[in-house]
């Protein structure tokens, strides 16, 4: 892992994005604080952003592309079927 300044980064910006490219994490710093991360992809977003209705959407900032692949975890069901029947039998016994 390495550690770069602000001013440093800007001027060698593609070699630190190279860098990156190849797997390496760079911390950037301000004043000897880090403040931001420079890292690889955790998702191929080039498959994604070769389709021009999505790169557009994108760049206008209308739509985020996923951070993690896969689709995303399904919640877990309050109640089963039975417990919802007999909640609905209650509340119709009710009115």
């Amino acid at each position: 892992m390495r550690s770069v300044g602000l001013k440093v980064l800007k001027n060698k910006l593609s070699e630190y994005v190279r860098l990156a490219e190849a797997g390496e994490t760079v911390l950037v710093t301000d004043r000897d604080r880090v403040v931001a991360e420079l890292r690889p992809p955790t998702v191929d977003h080039r498959d994604w952003l070769s389709d021009p209705v999505i790169a557009r959407m994108v760049r206008e900032g209308s739509m985020t592309l996923p951070t993690a692949s896969g689709p995303p975890p399904r919640p877990k069901p309050v109640m089963t079927s039975a417990e919802l029947d007999e909640a609905i039998a209650r509340d119709r016994e009710d009115r």
